[in-house]
């Protein structure tokens, strides 16, 4: 079992969604501070931006004693959402590292294009917009159209026998480096002519088991109110899952513990973790069935768990836990995973992904509250404070202490951000807010979106039905002889369509709008 295994479960019932509500106000307890970008990166004041949670008081020596030097951000390439995820139909605009970006399928070039998510001419969102009968991103405002390099090809408004404005460099768009790697679309965060080689030098982690013909992969994506940091150090903690995610899945544990006496019903126990290598690039841990990869900044993975061989068979049955952790805005993050296994590949083809989904939310939802609520008391403190304020005896805590290490050392605890942001928290939303499920996942899933489509066809279809039966019963009194049992049998198909349509809309509204989690009757 790894730290986060996401595994299907049938949702429980909840509480009914409530209206969205901000009820907190931002932090106050913390000094202000400048705000920082990533090297070599310019100020855009255009851009509307909100930044990421910073150290109180930034530590002035060299960040890596070590000579490697700062991590630059903006080198890195970023996960933007897996491909099974993206309408090519569609433009899909996202925040990544502080920056709005829109990708989109450019049907000229045959790829996968992201570009700044703003018209050059008003700045009106291109994401909003479509794709128009040449295959050109269209700006809907206006009507300006780009192709895949960024570049206008038609405005509107001017003439057609006058200057040609369209080719002002000031008309394009920024188009950054893509590549569909592992069926996940990435994106370089730089759009100079002197990075538009980057792949050649640098390209994203790769996990060759999602590529493997003998595994199947389930992917999922959604977006969370903590922060980079807090997310990632959340999925590096295997000993809080059986207590956080309590009912939904088990933690592990190493299978002996001399001397233990006490044993608690969450089964949490000594897990033995050894860093055996660390650098600006990440760190690798080991433990007895396997081991843990961070690739920074984003990518985190296991080696698989690992089960005996059946005879005859030439591999193992493995699964792996891949998790991408993307830096949002302050107090915002994006996970995107994906969970490679070679075994009980046939029930990929009569399980629909949406139902691992519901599981997997749940499992996310049930630690989302104390994540949030965790991220604002370290901002009170001071993140330089960390390893004074927080207590981590357990060798169970040794890749938390890893990356803290790793973010102090060579980040001074703050994430290089692509556009400038003010040093502030958002204000708290309610529980509905936080834990919600329709913006922060469905919208953002083609599985999920479908079925919540049909779902609510069904649910309408249902009290249709019951509508009608009863009007048939009514206009049948007085023309139709009916003995008492057909009557009763007439009503009760009313009632179960009635009763059907209640039971799907609470499991629409439980499983992707709002379902509530409370650890205490766990």
């Amino acid at each position: 079992m790894e730290p986060l295994s996401l595994h299907l479960r049938l949702p429980r019932a909840g509480r009914h969604s409530l209206p969205f509500a901000a009820t907190a106000a931002p932090l106050s307890s913390r000094r202000p501070t400048a705000t920082i970008l990533a090297p070599g990166r310019r100020r855009r004041g255009a851009r509307l931006s909100v930044s990421a949670v910073a150290a109180e008081t930034p530590r002035t020596e060299d960040p890596s004693p070590s000579g490697e030097g700062a991590f630059d951000w903006l080198d890195q390439w970023y996960p933007f959402a897996p491909v099974c995820d993206l309408d090519p139909g569609a433009p899909h605009g996202k925040t990544v590292l502080g920056l709005g970006v829109v990708a989109w399928y450019d049907r000229g070039g045959g790829q996968w294009r992201v570009f700044d998510d703003a018209c050059p001419h008003r700045l009106a969102p291109l994401s909003e917009g479509r794709i128009d009968g040449k295959g050109r991103l269209q700006c809907v405002y206006h009507g300006w159209c780009f192709d895949g390099a960024g570049a206008c090809k038609f405005i509107p408004q001017a003439p057609a026998l006058g200057p040609p404005v369209h080719k002002n460099s000031k008309a394009c768009v920024a188009s950054y480096p893509t590549v569909v790697q592992n069926k996940i679309l990435w994106f370089y965060p730089r759009a100079e002519p002197e990075h538009r080689d980057v792949l050649q030098r640098n390209r994203p982690p790769y996990i060759k088991e999602i590529d493997d013909p003998s595994f199947v992969t389930a992917f999922g994506i959604r977006d969370l109110f903590y922060g980079y940091d807090i997310l990632a150090e959340n999925l590096m903690d295997p000993s809080h899952v059986p207590y956080a995610h309590k009912g939904l899945i088990g933690g592990p544990r190493n299978t002996e513990d001399p001397g233990r006496v006490e044993h608690d019903k969450e089964g949490g126990g000594p897990i033995k973790l050894k860093i055996e290598e660390a650098s600006m690039a990440g760190f690798l841990s080991s433990w007895e069935r396997g081991s843990w990869r961070f690739v920074a900044p984003c990518t985190f993975y296991s080696s698989g768990t690992s089960m005996q061989a059946k005879p005859g068979k030439k591999k193992a049955p493995r699964f792996m836990l891949v998790v991408f952790c993307v830096p949002v805005a302050p107090g915002r993050s994006r996970l995107i995973w994906a969970f490679p296994r070679n075994f009980g590949v046939w029930l990929d083809l009569i399980i629909p992904r949406w139902l691992y989904h519901v599981g997997q939310n749940r499992v996310l939802d049930s630690d989302a509250y104390i994540l949030h609520v965790e991220e604002r008391k370290f901002a009170a403190s001071g993140l330089d404070n960390w390893h004074n304020d927080c207590y981590v005896p357990a060798s169970s805590d040794t890749m938390v202490v890893a990356f803290r290490n790793w973010f102090r050392k060579y980040c001074k605890n703050r994430v290089g951000w692509a556009t400038p942001q003010p040093d502030q928290l958002p204000p708290t939303p309610n529980k509905d807010t936080l834990m919600e499920r329709y913006w922060s996942h469905v919208v953002q899933c083609t599985s999920c979106s479908a079925a919540l489509k049909a779902m609510r066809a069904l649910e309408v279809a249902l009290q249709v039905a019951s509508v009608a039966v009863v009007g048939f019963l009514a206009v049948a009194k007085e023309t139709l002889v009916m003995s008492a049992a057909q009557r009763a049998v007439v009503v009760s198909a009313a009632v179960l369509c009635f009763a059907a349509s209640r039971w799907l809309s609470n499991f629409i509204e439980n499983n992707f709008f709002f379902q509530d989690y409370s650890h205490a009757y766990k």
